[in-house]
């Protein structure tokens, strides 16, 4: 089934385009497509509207487990709306390269990879396993924009118009 067809089957919502807080700029590209590549700047956890979500705070500390996956998901959501704008259909990806998850964690949190999964679960899901499969990294920083738990960034593979 193709991807765009499975975000209707799953009922998910892709989020309005990222609604930044005032006086902050951001001069860069969220896709820059390169070939047959497309390389995916660091999302956070988006509302539907496009608003930062509301989950806030270090994995560990004000962040539960569940709560940090649940914020990789809804970063999985805003990627693949960006990715959607930029390509026209993710039915254009043909696989899944390399995910790069970034966690802000409290002190001695190390349970970083159990809240990327709600990212990884996510792409698997709308992918399938042949696509969504991916090289992954979950590391744990001090901080992240925004006080958000996760940001994550990613390389897909993608075919012609």
């Amino acid at each position: 089934m193709s991807p765009d067809k499975r975000i209707e089957e799953l009922k998910l919502v892709l989020p309005e385009p990222l609604k930044l807080p005032p006086n902050v700029n951001l001069p860069f590209s969220w896709i820059r497509v390169r070939g047959n590549r497309a390389f995916v700047s660091g999302h956070i956890a988006l509302n539907a509207d496009g608003s930062i979500s509301e989950i806030v705070g270090k994995v560990g500390a004000e962040v539960s487990i569940e709560h940090g996956y649940q914020a990789a998901r809804l970063t999985g959501l805003a990627m693949l709306s960006s990715l959607k704008r930029e390509l026209g259909s993710l039915d254009r990806i043909t696989a899944w390269l390399r995910v790069f998850g970034m966690i802000n964690v409290a002190p001695g949190f190390v349970q970083t990879p159990q809240v990327i999964n709600g990212f990884s679960d996510l792409i698997i899901d709308v992918f399938g396993e042949e696509c969504g499969d991916h090289c992954r990294s979950a590391v744990g920083l001090a901080e992240l924009p925004f006080g958000t738990p996760v940001e994550i960034e990613a390389e897909v593979e993608i075919s012609g118009n």
